[in-house]
């Protein structure tokens, strides 16, 4: 895995200096630690940081082919190169190496932009035809590696892996995207392709961005998993087909020329990838887990019990409330509000298996590809209900009734319906923004100034959901949720997560369930194969049953998060006393004091629970002071 950076001069009279792109790159050297290089033509530079997996000595980035007609440099692994190498040698071409790489430069040659749609893998990458005067940027399906672009005012287009790299340039503004704030604090992360800097980008996950010098700047999009199910249907599967597909996906993930270990946080999908690895592997193969001291948080039990069936070498490290100290840190690694809070046992897993490995396999996807949230269940039994009454009669019957019920925060789930009242009366999109949303409309907007409500003119981060919902308006319900889900959570919060913690410790991480092929055929499967009377994930528990055990893979979910809620009111109380007066905050102009006092008592008094609030709070107090304190070019 790697880091990527580079400038591009759409009139091609500058050129740039070395130290310009030199600079670019060391800030990505966590990335690749293995080594740099770089690329130079007139109003062109290339740089690379390297994270030796595949062709240790060779595969040396930017690669160019002979003749210097096309260069590349390149974020990722593509796991079918070996099936691709052997086409484009029929094709006629002449391969210098045994990296995955060099099949990009001939894929270009000989199948132009359209090669992108045969790669099988995770990537992110920038190739430059001299001939042509193009510059083509492209992103893998689901968003597992990122890429960030800036246009600046004198001409240069910028593109590197991560934000701070851009933010070495001169000229970058600064500027904070107001929109982009709003969805923070709806979602808890910044959708793609927002970041919280205006001037800056992110390249969508399925698109390609090409660029010709003096000339057009396109932007188009060459896979949908919608689009990609309907053509390969996978109805009324078998538990064997699942396990034979996920095993392949599993094998395919094993290619590499350092030794690759697991994730196993005891749940069942990082579960079934160690199973599956166990039975591929010829050897012991090297696991490692997070736990929490609060039981009801901790899943290393079930981990470890994994880990003896399997023979594997096991490591497993309880995460306190002191790991919160990694807050301040969170914001150089993310370079953006990033308000997820497992990041900091995904971060501490990370540090963990990088003592040992360069490479980890992980069961991230599982959720979204065979309908594990619990949301899932809510939202389709919702949308059953809403079947039985027309919208002019359901928004007046259950909008006062939700109105009229308590909020009973502390009773059994049965007891809450308030919340399930609210949403009935609702349409499925706003309903389903209800549910995934980090902050609803009535508990976010009184957090804000009247200033700022106004300065967003209007803006309201539903939209993005709504718009999901309505692009494939031929899925089932569940289909919907899963793919508004496969396309906003999935790559802006899960995957940007993983990425950022596994590269800040020069970890390569690498998830099965993601594979593109596997995914459209699971986003296939009708709704009773993804769920059923005993939860989400259906198919695959049943796939699994002959590899794990039935109290591990029937047992409740549980979420690969800290205590969040009992840490603020109790050892980590002084960072939420103290978020009043935040100077960081208070000189944004953003927040109303008073909202954020109030939630500050009702909390440490136990009257209310708004860990959530005041955990997006901190988090963004910590962006604030980094990027005040981040030097300017």
């Amino acid at each position: 895995m790697c880091g990527i950076a580079g400038v591009f001069d759409r009139t091609g009279r500058r050129s740039y200096s070395p130290q310009l792109i030199k600079n670019m790159t060391t800030s990505l050297a966590h990335r690749g630690p293995d080594g740099e290089g770089f690329f130079f033509e007139p109003g062109m530079a290339f740089g690379h940081r390297r994270l030796s997996i595949i062709d240790l000595s060779g595969g040396t980035q930017p690669m160019s082919l002979p003749d210097g007609s096309v260069t590349v440099t390149f974020n990722g692994e593509i796991y079918n190169f070996k099936e691709l190498r052997a086409e484009l040698e029929q094709r006629g071409a002449k391969f210098l190496s045994q990296s995955d790489t060099e099949c990009l430069l001939h894929g270009w040659r000989v199948f132009g932009a359209d090669f992108v749609s045969r790669l099988r893998g995770m990537f992110a990458f920038a190739l430059w035809d001299r001939e042509s005067q193009t510059l083509l940027l492209a992103r893998d399906r689901i968003g597992k590696k990122p890429l960030h672009y800036v246009c600046l005012p004198d001409g240069t287009f910028a593109f590197a892996s991560e934000i701070k790299a851009l933010l070495t340039l001169p000229g970058v503004s600064r500027e904070l995207d107001q929109q982009a704030i709003e969805d923070f604090f709806a979602y808890g992360y910044i959708p793609d392709p927002k970041t919280i800097y205006a001037s800056i980008r992110k390249l969508p996950p399925a698109h390609i961005l090409t660029i010709r010098r003096g000339g057009t700047f396109a932007l188009r999009r060459y896979w949908d998993v919608a689009e990609e199910s309907i053509r390969t249907p996978a109805q009324h599967a078998t538990p064997q087909e699942l396990r034979e597909r996920l095993s392949e996906s599993v094998k395919l993930r094993l290619v590499s020329d350092v030794e690759i270990g697991a994730f196993l946080s005891g749940g069942v999908d990082s579960s079934a990838v160690v199973a599956l690895m166990a039975q591929a592997s010829p050897n012991a193969i090297n696991t490692f887990s997070i736990g929490f001291n609060e039981q009801k948080y901790d899943e290393t039990r079930y981990a470890e019990a994994v880990a003896e069936r399997y023979h594997t070498r096991h490591r497993s490290r309880t995460v306190t409330a002191d790991g919160f100290s990694l807050l301040e840190h969170l914001a150089t690694i993310f370079d953006e509000p990033f308000g997820d809070v497992s990041a900091i046992p995904t971060y501490y897993v990370c540090a963990e298996t990088a003592r040992f490995l360069k490479v980890c396999l992980s069961g991230d996807g599982g959720d979204e590809a065979l309908a594990g949230y619990r949301r899932y269940a809510f939202h389709a039994g919702e949308e059953r209900i809403r079947a039985l009454l027309p919208h002019n009669l359901r928004q007046p019957v259950f909008g006062l009734a939700g109105a009229l019920y308590p909020k009973l925060d502390w009773a059994p789930r049965p007891l809450r319906a308030k919340t399930t009242l609210q949403e009935l009366s609702l349409n499925a999109a706003d309903a389903y923004f209800r549910i995934v949303s980090a902050l609803p409309d009535d508990v976010r907007l009184p957090l804000y100034n009247a200033e700022f409500v106004a300065e967003l003119n209007g803006y309201d981060p539903k939209v993005l959901v709504q718009e999901l919902f309505s692009a494939a308006p031929n899925l089932d319900p569940l289909q919907r949720a899963q793919y508004t889900d496969i396309n906003l959570y999935l790559p802006s919060d899960i995957l940007v997560k993983v990425d950022r913690a596994s590269m800040a410790n020069s970890l390569e991480v690498r998830a099965p369930f993601l594979d593109h092929e596997l995914l459209a055929w699971t986003f296939a499967l009708p709704i009773h194969q993804k769920i059923n009377k005993r939860g989400g994930k259906a198919l695959l528990k049943l796939a699994m049953e002959p590899l794990l055990s039935a109290d591990l893979l029937y047992r409740p979910k549980q979420g690969f998060s800290p205590p969040l809620s009992e840490w603020l009111s109790g050892p980590l109380r002084d960072l939420v006393r103290n978020l009043p007066g935040s100077a960081a905050l208070n000189k944004s102009g953003l927040f109303d004091r008073r909202t954020i006092e109030s939630r500050v008592v009702a909390h440490l008094s136990g009257r209310s629970d708004h860990s959530t609030t005041l955990w997006l709070l901190l988090v963004f107090e910590a962006f604030l002071q980094h990027a005040s304190a981040t030097p300017r070019a």
